[in-house]
């Protein structure tokens, strides 16, 4: 409906309150997700996620190398905790690592300069 007569205006303001009504859902859905990233793990699931045995989960947790919450006797792990947790064991890139060193001396140098 491109110029809709005063007869079609409630219909058309009508499809446009619909609309928004929708993309405030969409919106809010995406400020407030709730996905697997909340969800919480055995310790069976969390091996099938990582693609480790049980007994290797194990003996992370008893080294404390992997996030874990214990309710009594079982385990419980955070889908999103041990997504951070992957992810905090990346390595750099040698461009990365080329980039950090060239900014570190850059810094070095202005240092030396001030002096």
């Amino acid at each position: 409906m491109e110029n809709p007569t005063f007869e079609q205006l409630p219909n058309a303001v009508s499809k446009i309150f619909d609309k928004l009504t929708s993309i405030e859902l969409l919106l809010t859905q995406k400020n407030n997700p709730v996905s697997e990233t909340d969800e919480i793990l055995t310790i069976t699931e969390t091996a099938k996620l990582l693609n480790l045995s049980v007994t290797t989960i194990y003996g992370k947790v008893s080294r404390k190398d992997i996030p874990v919450n214990k309710q009594g006797k079982r385990l419980y792990f955070s889908r999103f905790e041990l997504n951070e947790w992957i992810k905090s064991g990346k390595k750099m890139t040698a461009t990365e690592i080329e980039n950090s060193a060239a900014s570190y001396l850059m810094e070095k140098s202005k240092k030396v300069k001030s002096i």
